[in-house]
């Protein structure tokens, strides 16, 4: 059996940012964007602390990484009504 993924985003609540990712354990993620945890994106260390926006899922990995690009080529709050196609 594959792992199952959730596409997920992150809006900053200091500045008007938002990320988007991929991950098998979204809660941890979070944690590692916002420091608490090693291994947080670079691009992330700005705008800490951040608050998960929206989440999708679960998929498989290689469509949680289709999912993710097509929701990287929005920008700002076009991002948050922004759902993945119908199959």
């Amino acid at each position: 059996m594959s792992e199952r993924w959730w596409l997920y985003l992150l809006r900053s609540t200091q500045a008007e940012r938002t990320y988007v990712g991929i991950s098998v354990d979204v809660d941890r993620r979070l944690c590692q964007h916002n420091g608490e945890l090693p291994g947080g994106a670079r691009s992330t260390r700005a705008g800490r602390p951040w608050a998960v926006a929206r989440r999708w899922g679960p998929f498989e990995h290689g469509q949680a990484a289709r999912l993710e690009r097509a929701l990287k080529r929005r920008r700002g709050a076009l991002r948050l009504d922004w759902e993945p196609p119908a199959d």
